[in-house]
């Protein structure tokens, strides 16, 4: 049997952290995609990083499956996906479910508030 534990430290395993230092130079390249997996009223209170995708996590599947109808070309399997959420545990498990799905390069920025809190630029929605 799982438990959250156990799952969170498998999603570790399988999903490198970045820092938010090394997250600010891949701010608006082409090649990544930056994921907020926060619910829409922790993005609107805060905001996100910007040019972020924010899907919640319960939808992340459905937005990055090219079969689904609910599909979001900003998904695309040759991005860097720079996932994170408000302390960094749902990032890392749907940065584990991403990999599941085949996108090979994830990472887990972990919590928008380290991003801020290291000066990353925030984009008001």
């Amino acid at each position: 049997m799982k438990t959250v534990q156990s799952m969170l430290a498998e999603a570790d395993a399988a999903v490198p952290r970045i820092s938010p230092d090394e997250a600010k130079g891949l701010v608006g390249r082409a090649d990544v995609l930056f994921l907020d997996v926060r619910e829409p009223a922790e993005v609107t209170t805060s905001g996100k990083v910007p040019g972020a995708v924010a899907v919640p996590r319960g939808l992340v599947e459905f937005r990055a499956d090219s079969a689904s109808p609910m599909h979001d070309k900003a998904f695309d399997k040759s991005k860097t996906v720079v996932a994170y959420c408000a302390s960094g545990g749902r990032s890392a498990l749907v940065g584990k479910t991403l990999k599941d799905m085949g996108y090979t390069n994830v990472r887990n920025l972990g919590g928008f508030k380290g991003w801020v809190d290291a000066g990353g630029e925030v984009e008001k929605v």
